[in-house]
């Protein structure tokens, strides 16, 4: 969903630096996506200026098959409610593998068409 544009193109309102790349951004709906996947992937303590921010969800990465997908979607739920107030959360689906867990959140601004990011964590071998 991420398509950078240059900083001399910046029309949207809001927006930030696109990840891993050099003088682009992402705006509207891509800054939003981006954001979700920033929340999603931060752990809980490592922004020294905002403790708090992030999620805990790399706490649950090696929990039991079983066990864990309940945990997974509290966890996102929590964190984009708490840290990306912009959006309501539709629907958050994880799928998990043998290597990889899959966390899928359906989301929504105001009245708009639902979007979908996900965000892909590996588990220990």
């Amino acid at each position: 969903m991420t398509t950078p544009t240059p900083y001399t193109s910046i029309t949207a309102a809001h927006w930030q630096p696109a990840l891993g790349t050099s003088g682009e951004v992402v705006e509207g709906l891509c800054d939003i996506d981006q954001a979700i996947r920033i929340v999603l992937t931060t752990p809980k303590g490592s922004d020294a200026h905002r403790p708090e921010f992030g999620s805990d969800l790399h706490l649950y990465i090696d929990w039991p098959t079983n066990r864990v997908t309940p945990h997974l979607v509290r966890e996102a739920v929590d964190a984009i409610r708490r840290w990306e107030t912009r959006v309501s959360v539709v629907q958050v689906q994880v799928s998990i593998d043998i290597e990889h867990i899959t966390v899928r959140v359906q989301w929504r601004v105001a009245d708009g068409i639902p979007q979908l990011t996900e965000v892909p964590y590996a588990r220990a071998a």
